[in-house]
């Protein structure tokens, strides 16, 4: 079993060059020493997993930073963009009637 450790994330920015702080490097050492698997963060990999990638130590290919996009409800979105699209005939209805009877041009 082996540990990767992602801590690509975990650093302070820097002008020129970026800096491990303290708390960065003792998570890293805490990680290792207790070998916690943390979400986005560390894992344990057995190395038949390893075998199955051709033996490619990568970390971004065992411990993945990207962040799970939320799913959208697309009906309940659709279903808000209709009563939005109501409620615009309805302002457009009742501005033009204020429109007309100023004697101004309508709205399309």
């Amino acid at each position: 079993m082996m540990l990767f450790i992602n801590a690509a994330e975990h650093f302070e920015k820097g002008k020129r060059q970026n800096r491990l702080l303290p708390e960065h490097i003792d998570k890293i050492i805490d990680t290792y020493r207790e070998r916690l698997p943390q979400s986005r963060y560390s894992r344990r990999v057995d190395m038949a997993e390893i075998e199955q990638n051709d033996f490619n130590l990568n970390i971004s290919r065992y411990v993945s930073t990207v962040q799970v996009e939320e799913e959208i409800d697309l009906q309940a979105v659709h279903g808000d963009l209709e009563k939005i699209e109501q409620a615009v005939v309805k302002a457009k209805q009742r501005h033009n009637a204020f429109l007309a009877e100023l004697g101004l041009p309508l709205l399309p």
